[in-house]
C-alpha cells in the first residue's frame, strides 16, 4: 500500500499568451445610384444593361435612349490585407405608374482598393489606408408596352469582415 502513495510534488506554473488584432470598423456608402436612363419599349420586352465600367448595351423590343446611363458608386474604408465578402440583392423591381420592372445580373467591379478574390463574393482590401471604392451595374428587364413614367426601387451592397 505504501508504494501507492508518493509524496506530493511542487506546483508547476507557466506563462499563456493572449493576443486581439481591433480592426477598423468597415463603412460602406452610396455615392452614385444606379441610373438606367431613358428607354423606349416596343410590343416585345426587351433589356438595358448597364456595366460597372459604364458601358450600357440593349437588346429584345427596347432602346437605350439617352446618354445619362450609369452604374451605381460606392466608398467606403476597412482594415488593410482584410478579407471581406459582399452579398446584396439578387433582384429587385422598379416600380412606378406600369407594371413592376425587374433589376438582376447584379455585377459588382471598377475596383479600387479591392481585389477580387476567386470567382465568388470575395475581396481583399488592397489598400494601404483601407479606403475601397467600386461600380455596380445591373440589367433591367423592360416590360413589353411597358408605361410611361419614373419607376424606381433600391437594393443593397453588404460588406463583412471574414
Amino acid at each position: 500500500m505504501a508504494a501507492l502513495w508518493t509524496a506530493p510534488t511542487a506546483a508547476q506554473e507557466t506563462q499563456g499568451r493572449a493576443s486581439a488584432l481591433v480592426l477598423r470598423p468597415m463603412s460602406l456608402i452610396g455615392v452614385e445610384p444606379l441610373d438606367f436612363g431613358s428607354v423606349i419599349p416596343s410590343a416585345t420586352t426587351g433589356f438595358v444593361t448597364v456595366a460597372p465600367s459604364g458601358a450600357v448595351t440593349s437588346s429584345g423590343g427596347v432602346v437605350a435612349a439617352s446618354g445619362d446611363a450609369r452604374p451605381a458608386r460606392f466608398a467606403g474604408q476597412g482594415s488593410a490585407d482584410r478579407v471581406v465578402i459582399r452579398t446584396g440583392s439578387n433582384q429587385i423591381f422598379l416600380t412606378g405608374p406600369g407594371t413592376p420592372m425587374r433589376v438582376d445580373d447584379f455585377e459588382i467591379g471598377a475596383l479600387t482598393g479591392l481585389s477580387p478574390i476567386g470567382n465568388g463574393n470575395n475581396y481583399r482590401i488592397t489598400a494601404t489606408d483601407g479606403v475601397i471604392g467600386f461600380a455596380v451595374g445591373a440589367r433591367l428587364r423592360v416590360n413589353a408596352n411597358q408605361t410611361e413614367g419614373d419607376y424606381s426601387g433600391s437594393f443593397s451592397v453588404t460588406f463583412n469582415y471574414q
